[in-house]
């Protein structure tokens, strides 16, 4: 890791560069699908974009959003978190994942979550060695 830098992807040509990375995660969206669903959720659901960018280069992405349930109180919920698939190994999941513990902490969220799909195995251990815990099932329907 040369120069970490963590910053928020807002602007069309921020969130243009965030999917280099956000493309491995959300393959079902095309460049145009994305840049337009993320600045309706930015304005209508609060919801941001972090860049974990080494050297200048976009190694790692975040979006997430602040919730408040009557299970939970105040939490950060975390929509997409990946790392390049070349760049797994190399820490930068890590720094992005305590990054956002640390903005949990910081506004005063009581807890962190996130859903994982059920066959993303080495996810799943990532977030369990981070301390994580399986708190529940998500259940869903299409519509």
């Amino acid at each position: 890791m040369q120069t970490l830098s963590i910053a928020t992807a807002a602007t069309r040509a921020e969130l243009e560069r965030a999917w280099e990375v956000v493309r491995e995660l959300r393959t079902q969206l095309t460049l145009e699908a994305f840049v337009e669903q993320a600045q309706r959720q930015q304005e209508r659901e609060g919801y941001r974009l972090v860049l974990l960018s080494d050297g200048g280069l976009a190694r790692s992405a975040a979006g997430y959003r602040y919730l408040e349930t009557l299970a939970w109180g105040r939490i950060l919920y975390v929509d997409d978190l990946v790392t390049r698939a070349v760049d797994h190994g190399a820490g930068y999941g890590s720094a992005l994942l305590d990054w956002l513990v640390g903005e949990a902490r910081a506004v005063g969220c009581a807890q962190l979550h996130l859903d994982s799909g059920v066959q993303r195995f080495g996810a799943h251990r990532f977030y369990l060695h981070k301390g994580l815990d399986i708190t529940s099932h998500h259940f869903a329907k299409v519509l």
